[in-house]
């Protein structure tokens, strides 16, 4: 069954005449079908090229009117797939729509660090951006509806929402998928394009994250585990955030002394990849990290609402030292919003509670649990 992405229709409903809409998203999450998807809706005249094709990816970097010109024909909009591929890709497009502004451009890529700094510069004023993540869990309802979707919570929890996941029944498969894509694409941009040797070293740091989730992390512990020194591992890290594998939440303080703030916390876009790298698939019932597990997929699927809802959320995690902590801490709207979450029922420590609203008193603090995550995921 065909999953609908709720971002299709934000790409579609955001296209305009000269300007090009990036599209940004880890491998293997489906941005070519996407795009595909799009083309195949729109009564317009739609051209799909691919930048990892040689003789497409010379004319996007032609710096050349003409050329870019006779790509485009008589086409209204423009697809570009892997434009990361293309050397000076944001000036070539910053031709393109200058000299042809009745043109539609949409351009994706899957190292968004590769692309970014290649596009944004050039197309300042010219662009739209937008994250494709694994399917949420509002699309997977979307599609399959409330009750099957709520009776298959376990499932999403721990084998995520790979487009190839979701469509699979049989564990075994899904496995080997799983191994293969963390094997060979997540971070496939990275050893290509910033010429890093040990990718044993990137695998061995996300699974000393994937232990760690809920934690905050200290880089130098890391190094020190690693045999790396602190700023290698550092921008390991920040790398691994760029290619949308893991993402950080930092500590909320308003400058208290007694609130942590100096490490962060990180989070992996997707609980099958962490499940993955750490090689447990077990059910929820004989594990030992359920509440790793939750909060993982409560964090990143609100990560997704938000942005399907367009709410712009600052987040963090609020902890003190004497461990009084909130797992997330959103701000918008000039209000605090604290979400603790609980795999079985119960509610915030009254310790935790009396002490935040002490020092916020206008904040809002509720437990997610599993009688209620499908309103804190509701867009």
């Amino acid at each position: 069954m065909k999953i609908k992405r709720f971002t299709l229709s934000q790409i579609q409903n955001s296209l305009q005449a000269g300007k090009v809409t990036v599209l940004y998203g880890p491998r293997q999450v489906g941005k070519t079908t996407l795009v595909k998807e799009l083309i195949g809706a729109l009564p317009t005249r739609n051209k799909f090229v691919n930048a990892d094709e040689l003789i497409y990816r010379e004319v996007l970097a032609s710096q050349s009117s003409q050329r870019l010109g006779e790509l485009l024909g008589d086409a209204e909009l423009l697809v570009i797939d892997e434009a990361q591929r293309v050397a000076e890709i944001g000036l070539n497009l910053k031709i393109l729509v200058d000299t042809f502004p009745q043109a539609k451009v949409i351009a994706t890529g899957s190292a968004s660090f590769e692309l970014a700094s290649k596009i944004s510069e050039p197309l300042t004023g010219r662009k739209l951006t937008f994250n494709l993540y694994p399917v949420s869990y509002g699309e997977v309802q979307g599609t399959f509806g409330k009750v099957e979707s709520r009776a298959q919570l376990e499932r999403w929890m721990i084998w995520g929402g790979y487009p190839a996941i979701v469509s699979a029944d049989d564990p075994t498969l899904r496995e080997r998928l799983l191994g293969e894509l963390v094997g060979s694409y997540l971070y496939r941009d990275i050893l290509e394009m910033e010429g890093l040797r040990r990718s044993d070293k990137i695998v061995d740091l996300l699974r000393l994250l994937a232990y760690q989730i809920g934690q905050e992390v200290s880089t130098t512990e890391l190094a020190a585990s690693m045999a790396l020194n602190r700023s290698t591992v550092e921008r390991y890290l920040d790398l691994l955030e760029k290619v949308f594998v893991i993402f950080k939440v930092n500590g909320f303080s308003r400058n208290l002394r007694k609130e942590v703030t100096k490490n962060s916390r990180y989070y992996f876009y997707d609980n099958g990849v962490r499940n993955s790298l750490v090689q447990n698939f077990n059910l929820l019932a004989l594990r030992n990290d359920v509440g790793q597990l939750w909060e993982n997929f409560l964090v990143m699927e609100r990560r997704k609402t938000n942005q399907i809802a367009g709410r712009h959320v600052n987040s963090y995690f609020w902890r003190t030292y004497d461990q009084k902590e909130i797992d997330l801490i959103e701000e918008h709207g000039g209000r605090l919003y604290g979400y603790e979450f609980k795999w079985q029922a119960g509610d915030i420590r009254r310790a935790v509670r009396n002490e935040f609203m002490e020092i916020y008193p206008d904040s809002e603090l509720t437990t997610v649990n599993q009688d209620n995550f499908e309103e804190f995921l509701k867009a």
